[in-house]
């Protein structure tokens, strides 16, 4: 089993943020990444649909495999990941806003977050938030149309920096020291985020802390790989393999690329 590849799954592109993150941690881990472009963004979906949606992916990295399962998406994890973790034998890891340690070390007591509205609206995200953030000021902002600008390539467009402006400006002028960055898409805003944010606001996402709590879960279960043998990278769509590639550049050497209908 520990020669088998960790399962990676998000709804679209934004879920190659966490993949790097994992690769850099544990390097000769083999992955499969599945990007349901088509179906993005899973935020502005019913919770029915989210689930139905996480149960295939989830059911297709199983068949190929994968000893351990990544929902590298926040509003999948908020709205499904309970179902998956009791209706399947794999381990399952999750990944939500980093509220937590933007509340405790806020210094200004005001923290904001920029997240779907799948995951703002989730009962997970609620309890979280009320349970570390009960003596913070908790600015929320749904980031609607953030997603599918992302997936069609336009993250240094004009509508992105007008969007951008209109969900952040706000709370720079509440005075937040932290900006929680709810969907694992919005890494890759992050130097839009920074030529609109002050130097005193730090950025703050899961993505570490997702990779960190892989390996703890696999070296629990006894499932990392030891042996030196060629990891395989493969990344599937659904939709642009190219826009794929476009973002994974810097991994082009170490990694397979392919269009699936799914």
């Amino acid at each position: 089993m520990s020669t088998k590849p960790i399962g990676i799954f998000d709804s679209g592109l934004g879920g190659t943020s966490i993949w790097k993150e994992i690769h850099s941690l544990l390097p000769k881990e083999s992955t499969i990444y599945l990007a349901d472009s088509k179906h993005a963004p899973y935020g502005e979906r019913t919770q029915e649909e989210i689930l139905q949606l996480s149960i295939k992916n989830t059911e297709y990295l199983i068949q190929r495999g994968c000893k351990i399962i990544v929902v590298a998406c926040n509003t999948a994890t908020t709205n499904a990941i309970d179902y998956l973790r009791e209706n399947y034998d794999h381990p399952f890891i999750g990944i939500e806003p980093a509220i937590k340690p933007a509340a405790l070390n806020s210094k200004t007591g005001v923290v904001g977050v920029l997240a779907t509205r799948g995951t703002l609206t989730s009962s997970l995200f609620t309890k979280t938030s009320a349970l570390y953030a009960k003596d913070r000021k908790v600015m929320e902002q749904f980031g609607d149309g953030l997603v599918p600008l992302i997936e069609n390539g336009k993250i240094n467009s004009a509508e992105m920096k007008e969007l951008l402006h209109k969900y952040v400006d706000p709370m720079v002028k509440a005075d937040i020291d932290y900006l929680v960055l709810g969907c694992t898409h919005y890494p890759y805003l992050v130097p839009q985020l920074k030529k609109i944010l002050p130097e005193s606001v730090t950025i703050i996402d899961s993505g570490y802390a997702v990779a960190k709590q892989t390996k703890a879960v696999l070296e629990k279960l006894d499932l990392l790989k030891l042996n030196d043998t060629p990891p395989k990278n493969l990344f599937y769509t659904n939709k642009d393999v190219t826009l794929l590639k476009s973002l994974m550049k810097d991994y082009e050497d170490i990694a397979n690329f392919s269009f699936l209908e799914f």
